[in-house]
C-alpha cells in the first residue's frame, strides 16, 4: 500500500511540473489517503501483531 502512496506522489509530481493542476491535485489526494490508511494499518499490526509470551 505505501509503494502505491509513492506511485501517486510521483504522478502528481509529474503533473504538476508538466502543468496538469487536476490531475496532480487529485493524485496528492489519493496518496494522502493511501498513506495514511498505510499508517493505521502498520500502527494496528505493531499492537496486535507482536508474539504473547505465555
Amino acid at each position: 500500500m505505501l509503494n502505491w502512496a509513492v506511485t501517486f506522489f510521483v504522478v502528481a509530481i509529474i503533473a504538476a511540473l508538466l502543468g496538469f493542476t487536476s490531475i496532480a491535485g487529485s493524485a496528492v489526494e489519493i496518496a494522502k489517503i493511501l498513506f495514511f490508511v498505510f499508517l493505521v494499518l502498520a500502527i494496528i499490526t505493531f499492537i496486535f501483531g507482536r508474539p504473547r509470551n505465555v
